[in-house]
């Protein structure tokens, strides 16, 4: 007689959405998970006569998939959430959100509001984000806190802050924090020079050493605005993405955001040289900036991933609202309802991401030998039935609401729509403590 494996846990569900292999609905199965890794995915009939869990979950009514990937966000941003609405990019920046910054943030500050953002983040389904902001040691503080998986951007920026002196003060605090969490199982990290039109040639010159150096992503806004590529051609005699690509730093490291002005050759080029665009939706229609070119990017075989942007400028950290929109533009910008069809959108807002940040062989889809990054949705709600096909609900349908459930690493962080690692009162607390530190100037 064989005995019966001894595993940590096994999750069984309705159906599971493992995105590998594209569009799979896998229905009465089960995961089972042993020190946070997938051991396997089985019918769960199977599964009750080869493993012993220590935890049996059974969730009759929901759908299993992995955890969404956030590809680009400001994570401390949550605290400015709402504070300068209705206004385009660069007086926004220069008159409202840069000024902000310069009198309120601070350790605490960015310790406070990436707590905060984890907290939806995770309510939402989030299981694994990229960040780009000031003092990103408390932001590596928040979501070890939280316990979320988490990119940490390394910033690097040609003006001074309280954070730091200079870009190579920026990047020399931003290695040393690497030095400090390399070893660290949740986080891992990337450079992020700010954008191009403010962080020079010789700070390009000197990402571009180390990352290939440590062989990490490069994250960066390009391509945002008419006016960024303008100033560009004024100042340097050519549009942003050139003057990366004469650099060296375009490549299969570069998580280009944004990515809205494209022509025909841009796009040609980015395939050529395997880089990522990580697509903001929701921030480009609200800051009036356009739509980026997201059918052109997919035929052209470019990783595109989904980011929420920051909460200052979107203002929700709601990847589901994400993956919708991003679908439905492609379709309105195509005109063709089969472009970017339900299965595409999920994978994008999953295993396009952690590809992008070198997870894919860790997180973003649900495959034997992969953390159990997973979060379930109920499907038992009024507004999800009935439910003819599970992958097309998760993008046209269901919404963050619908998260009751989530795992990172097979730690559970939201046990029927509780948060566990995060109190929710405090936090509030906290964001309350902010709001009037900045309504006071």
């Amino acid at each position: 007689m064989i005995c019966p494996e001894k595993i940590d846990t096994l999750l069984e569900a309705r159906w599971i959405i493992p995105v590998e292999p594209a569009g799979v609905a896998l229905r009465d199965h089960a995961v089972a998970i042993n020190k946070g890794v997938i051991s396997a995915i089985v019918p769960s009939a199977e599964a009750h006569a080869r493993f012993a869990p220590e935890e049996h979950i059974v969730l009759e009514n929901h759908a299993l998939m992995p955890g969404l990937v956030n590809l680009h966000t400001h994570a401390a941003m949550s605290l400015m959430r709402g504070i300068a609405d209705d206004l385009p990019l660069m007086e926004w920046l220069n008159n409202h959100i840069w000024p902000a910054e310069t009198r309120h943030v601070d350790s605490g500050f960015v310790f406070d509001g990436t707590r905060l953002a984890c907290a939806e983040m995770l309510r939402g389904g989030i299981t694994c984000f990229n960040d780009m902001y000031f003092y990103p040691e408390a932001s590596a503080r928040a979501a070890i806190a939280s316990g979320i998986r988490a990119s940490i951007g390394m910033i690097a920026i040609d003006f001074p802050t309280a954070y730091a002196s200079d870009a190579d003060d920026y990047l020399a605090k931003g290695l040393a924090l690497r030095d400090e969490y390399s070893r660290h199982p949740l986080l891992s990290f990337c450079f992020a020079p700010h954008a191009p039109y403010t962080v020079s040639d010789r700070i390009f010159n000197k990402i571009l050493t180390y990352a290939e150096q440590l062989d990490l992503p490069i994250h960066i806004h390009l391509h945002e605005t008419r006016d960024e590529i303008s100033d560009s051609v004024k100042v340097h005699g050519v549009r942003p993405i050139e003057r990366l690509h004469r650099l060296g730093l375009l490549g299969p490291n570069l998580i280009a955001v944004h990515m809205v002005y494209l022509d025909n050759g841009e796009i040609e080029l980015l395939a050529q040289q395997g880089c990522t665009v990580a697509h903001c939706p929701s921030s480009n229609l609200k800051l009036g900036n356009g739509l980026a070119p997201i059918v052109s990017l997919l035929n052209a075989d470019i990783n595109v991933g989904i980011g929420t942007d920051g909460a200052a400028s979107n203002n929700r950290l709601d990847m589901f609202e994400e993956m919708r929109f991003t679908a439905l533009l492609a379709k309105g910008q195509s005109g063709g309802a089969n472009m970017l069809p339900a299965w595409q959108a999920l994978q994008m807002a999953t295993l396009n991401g952690a590809r992008a940040l070198g997870l894919g062989a860790l997180t973003g889809s649900l495959v034997a030998g992969k953390s159990a990054d997973i979060i379930a949705l109920d499907f038992s709600s009024l507004e999800l039935s009935p439910c003819y096909d599970p992958v097309s609900h998760l993008v046209y349908a269901a919404g963050r609401e619908h998260v009751s459930h989530v795992w990172v690493n097979g730690k559970i962080l939201l046990n029927c729509g509780e948060l566990t690692t995060l109190d929710e009162r405090e936090l509030l607390l906290r964001a309350e403590f902010w709001r009037g530190q900045m309504a006071a100037g």
